[in-house]
């Protein structure tokens, strides 16, 4: 066997393993799981996830999945909660351990302030008779068989089980919140999914006297005219009370030339484009991008319930605020 058939052997060995391991936590699913999900639903406060070692890393990304999620938390480090971070937990506050052993002393230490706080705990541990899982109010088992280390020494499928169980908490909870994609982007403002989900055709659009638009009864040189100083590649053409008649573009004018059409004498409505493709303002950007990459253009005409034309979008404006 070559080295690299090796390192394919261990790696889908150890993914088996993890495999496994979150299989078994599937199975052991109960009504327990139904309690904490109560528990943390009835939650006025915040979840506060403790953890020390691996398992802090753990408690921290769960943490940050249910704060993403719609549901408020926020971690604290099992050392600093033992001098002085155990201040930020209150009395509308969920405590939520996480310890494989169950035995970790500074999440110990912490019995007497929950229990003096009357707030409910939830202990995730591979322990079912651990100091912690015993003062729960929700023990949920996250024990596994081995761990994928062969050494039994480096926390690989405890953790892995851990933090699935963690995401199957987050993502309960999320469903029965009734939580949205647009919340979920309101959460997320400044990645490329907050962008796709909360940007509007409003926000982008050029509108006033940026919109390149000519007369119906205007003539060609005229919507070139528009076309070179607004700079767009194209022109909107509007009847007198601003409804949308149609759109020239950089095509039309490749038609007009090939055609040899007299550009001073030829009416804009003899080579416009009549039934172009249009959007509203109140639309996401990230719709009038598909709608763009569906017909293989690169604007839209923003017009209103009446046809009025708003406003115009080209394809360099979502570029710019990174849609694609």
């Amino acid at each position: 066997m070559t080295i690299q058939e090796n390192f394919l052997t261990l790696g889908k060995k150890v993914l088996e393993i993890e495999i496994n391991a979150i299989q078994a936590l599937k199975d052991r699913l109960d009504q327990r799981f139904e309690q904490a999900c109560q528990q943390l639903l009835a939650c006025k406060g915040r979840i506060i996830l403790v953890g020390l070692g691996k398992s802090g890393h753990i408690a921290r990304k769960i943490a940050s999945t249910f704060a993403s999620t719609g549901t408020p938390s926020f971690f604290i480090h099992a050392a600093e909660a033992n001098h002085g971070d155990a201040g930020m937990v209150t009395r509308q506050d969920v405590f939520m351990a996480i310890s494989n052993s169950g035995e970790t002393v500074e999440l110990v230490n912490l019995l007497p302030l929950i229990k003096r706080l009357d707030i409910p705990l939830i202990c995730l541990s591979g322990v079912p008779g651990s100091t912690l899982a015993k003062s729960a109010t929700v023990y949920l088992d996250t024990s596994v068989k081995e761990e994928a280390c062969p050494l039994g020494l480096a926390p690989t499928c405890s953790t892995t089980a851990t933090l699935v169980m963690g995401d199957a908490l987050a993502i309960t909870l999320l469903e029965s919140r009734g939580f949205t994609a647009e919340d979920f982007a309101r959460y997320h403002p400044g990645g490329q999914l907050g962008r796709r989900l909360l940007l509007k055709v409003a926000d982008i659009m050029h509108a006033g006297h940026k919109i390149p638009r000519v007369l119906e009864s205007e003539k060609l040189h005229d919507a070139l005219l528009e076309m070179t100083q607004k700079g767009l590649g194209f022109t909107a053409v509007t009847d007198p009370s601003g409804k949308l008649q149609g759109i020239y573009t950089d095509g039309d004018l490749r038609r007009t030339l090939s055609h040899n059409l007299d550009i001073y004498q030829t009416p804009i409505t003899a080579a416009m484009t009549k039934h172009s493709k249009t959007i509203s303002a109140d639309k996401l950007a990230a719709e009038a991008l598909s709608l763009m990459e569906l017909y293989k253009i690169t604007s839209l005409c923003v017009v209103s319930d009446t046809q009025t034309l708003v406003g115009v979008l080209h394809i360099h404006d979502i570029l710019k605020e990174g849609l694609v």
